[in-house]
């Protein structure tokens, strides 16, 4: 998946029945499916059944099960209320008659109300100071562990920017804070605020238990570590558009029991935050054979 539209091609389900829906896999470089695929597909579902134009502002959900990457998804989407203001929706995604997933979602529409936000954070490097996920892997090929090289490899329809470069052979304890840049790599002028808040939901699997991981930096990798998504919420505040960089700025107040927990915000270049996002993730030490 290289491509915008790859991206948008996997996201768009197939139609099955009004409340059914069918989608398919790819891989991020995890033999598992994407949790963040999951997520905007499930978003995907849910929207396809809001007929009044309101347009999504929460969703909480968590991930039950692994899901197997060469086998479809089914979707069912429940109509739980479609109230004066708000419209509510409850997505199952099921493979083979087992629940993976499920989805919380609500839906509001158009008014008038106060407005404030948090500022983003000042003396952040921008996007073009900084080295890619590619440029990284150019650059410090030779030196970088199996297990990152390999995940750098992958081709992606998204450019991430971190804001530091951490080198993985100096092991050492580091803040539980983590700033990444992204944007995606072309694409449609004009997308939709539904289709942008699915490509941004999906984006946003991406990144955040680094700052989990962060302050067992020294003792703890992605390759000594078993980590999965357990439950992700987010909450879409303005619209936006992906002809900038975004910046995710994100951190983790806790790990503890095999968890780590992670919060995030979601900025366009001009300091507007876009939208808000949580997550609680397995963070497992891999024992030693």
């Amino acid at each position: 998946m290289t491509s915008v539209k790859d991206l948008l091609d996997i996201l768009i389900l197939d139609k099955i029945k009004e409340t059914e829906f069918l989608g398919l896999s790819k891989s991020v470089g995890s033999p598992n499916v994407f949790g963040g695929q999951v997520l905007a597909q499930a978003i995907n579902a849910a929207y396809r059944t809001i007929t009044n134009k309101r347009v999504l502002h929460s969703l909480h959900a968590y991930f039950l099960e692994l899901g197997d990457l060469e086998t479809s998804i089914y979707y069912n989407v429940s109509v739980l209320r479609d109230g004066g203001s708000f419209s509510v929706r409850r997505v199952t995604a099921s493979q083979n008659d087992k629940v993976i997933f499920i989805l919380a979602a609500s839906f509001h529409k158009s008014e008038v109300g106060y407005n404030h936000q948090i500022k983003m954070k000042s003396g952040i490097k921008q996007p073009e100071d900084l080295l890619s996920w590619t440029d990284i892997l150019y650059q410090y090929n030779n030196f970088l562990p199996k297990h990152i090289k390999t995940f750098f490899e992958i081709e992606r329809p998204i450019d991430f920017k971190p804001t530091v470069i951490v080198n993985p052979l100096n092991r050492k304890d580091l803040p539980p804070y983590n700033d990444v840049w992204f944007r995606l790599k072309g694409g449609p002028n004009q997308l939709n605020l539904p289709v942008k808040q699915q490509i941004l939901t999906y984006i946003s699997d991406y990144n955040i238990l680094v700052s989990a991981l962060n302050p067992h930096a020294s003792k703890a990798h992605w390759g000594n570590t078993q980590t999965a998504s357990l439950d992700h919420s987010m909450w879409f505040f303005r619209d936006f558009d992906f002809k900038d960089w975004l910046l995710f700025s994100m951190e983790s107040p806790s790990t503890h029991n095999g968890r780590g927990f992670a919060r995030g915000h979601i900025f366009t270049r001009d300091g507007m935050l876009v939208a808000s996002v949580t997550q609680e993730g397995l963070m497992r030490p891999i024992a030693k054979k």
